[in-house]
């Protein structure tokens, strides 16, 4: 299964895209070690899992057609 991330800020400079395909992934903890593996300058960076415009919860889950986006630290105001 093939997953379509979406990367926001600074998390979408640091991988050098705003979207990436990722395979192989059927939880959000498998996807975030992956991430991890292949963008390993994402260590530094804190960031959240969101799945169909909600936070993910650990071990999520993933679906065919699932939106899924990381999402860096925000303040609002």
């Amino acid at each position: 299964m093939s997953i379509s991330i979406k990367l926001f800020g600074v998390l979408a400079d640091v991988v050098g895209k705003s979207q990436i395909d990722i395979h192989d992934v059927n939880n959000t903890t498998t996807l975030k070690a992956k991430m991890l593996k292949d963008f390993p300058k994402l260590k530094n960076y804190q960031f959240v899992i969101a799945v169909s415009k909600q936070i993910a919860k650990e071990n999520q889950a993933l679906n065919a057609g699932d939106v899924v986006v990381l999402l860096p630290p925000f303040a609002g105001g």
